[in-house]
């Protein structure tokens, strides 16, 4: 049987709701994909999968539907897009997986509502994966996967620490509003508990916490190759009740699930140690459902945007930038100085 771009979404799906946990680290398994998925390759598509490690390419970011470079899914057979996936599945956790498959089955519904103009703008499968550098057991690389709404940029460091930064998700339409599909949000989550916390504040709270009335039109930081932290606005963590407090920290943890839980841990305990008094919450616009809103989340070592303020609030961009560990760059930086002293 063909394994159609339906059935490859559904199969994708699938996987996700029984995810075994496993016994290797992030990084032994990234590695053996990579292997398994470059090995796959005829020459040709190898040379469109691959860049070395110090290419500016890597840092070549978009979540919109433009040319991209790298190889594309939809230029590959059954089993190697398979073994594509395999590679995506290795950095991604459980909800990850989940909003993802459904992030690129949306695609469907955009070409329908869109009436396919222009043609073949919207596809399901034209997603692409891309390696930098060598893949190793224990020198530094990196991939990336890539399409409309979705990019997530995976550095490998030494072969063994792994940062997963950019890393972004948007959905449109944000929920469905007609269809088999109809009431589906597949950000729903992060839209929701954001609704909730700012809706806890008390009136005094929600002065500090609001810092425009008017959402945005997009996530401030947009596909920026590198971040600085935002001016400080919001309500700093200290400043929330206990309970409160709980909603932040379980909010950042929802983004921070996207990817595999060794990852989501190590991100969580860098977050923790710089701080999590040192949290801010800002918001700007409607403070219900159906309205344009914005919110970002703020430590010492990290971004987090939620906007779903386009197509009449009905079209979501989100993001976890990491300052220091976007696209592994000061662990980069600090490994290429070593090993010039050597």
């Amino acid at each position: 049987m063909r394994l159609t771009p339906r059935l490859f979404l559904a199969a994708l799906g699938l996987f996700t709701l029984c995810t075994l946990v496993r016994a290797h680290a992030p990084a032994t398994d990234m590695f053996g994909a990579a292997q398994k998925f470059l090995g796959a390759l005829n020459p040709e598509q190898t040379k469109q999968a691959t860049y070395v490690l110090t290419d500016e390419e890597r840092e070549n970011w978009f979540f919109t539907p433009v040319p991209r470079h790298g190889l594309s899914l939809k230029q590959l057979n059954d089993a190697q897009r398979a073994l594509g996936i395999a590679l995506l599945r290795t950095g991604l956790g459980q909800r990850g997986n989940v909003r993802a498959a459904a992030i690129m089955s949306l695609e469907s519904i955009l070409k329908e509502l869109e009436k396919d103009t222009p043609p073949g703008r919207r596809d399901p499968i034209n997603y692409f994966v891309t390696i930098f550098g060598t893949p190793s057991e224990k020198a530094s690389w990196g991939w990336r996967f890539e399409g409309h709404h979705l990019s997530f940029n995976f550095t490998v460091i030494d072969g063994s620490h792994v940062f997963f930064a950019p890393a972004f998700m948007g959905t449109n339409p944000a929920e469905v509003l007609a269809g088999p599909r109809k009431g589906e949000r597949v950000l729903g989550e992060e839209e929701d508990l954001g609704l909730a916390l700012i809706n806890s504040l008390d009136e005094t709270q929600r002065a500090v916490a609001i810092f425009t009335t008017e959402a945005p039109k997009e996530i401030i930081t947009s596909n920026k190759h590198r971040v600085d932290p935002l001016s400080p606005v919001g309500i700093s963590s200290a400043q929330l009740t206990p309970a409160q407090r709980e909603k932040l920290v379980a909010l950042v943890k929802v983004y921070l699930g996207r990817g595999r839980d060794e990852i989501a841990d190590a991100n969580f305990a860098a977050i923790n140690r710089a701080g999590l008094e040192k949290l801010t919450f800002a918001w700007a616009g409607a403070l219900t459902r159906g309205k344009a809103v914005y919110y970002r989340i703020q430590g010492p070592t990290f971004l987090i945007e939620f906007d779903n303020s386009q197509n009449n609030a009905n079209h979501a961009h989100t993001v976890f930038r990491d300052f220091k560990g976007d696209f592994g760059h000061d662990a980069l930086a600090e490994h290429y100085a070593k090993a010039h002293k050597k």
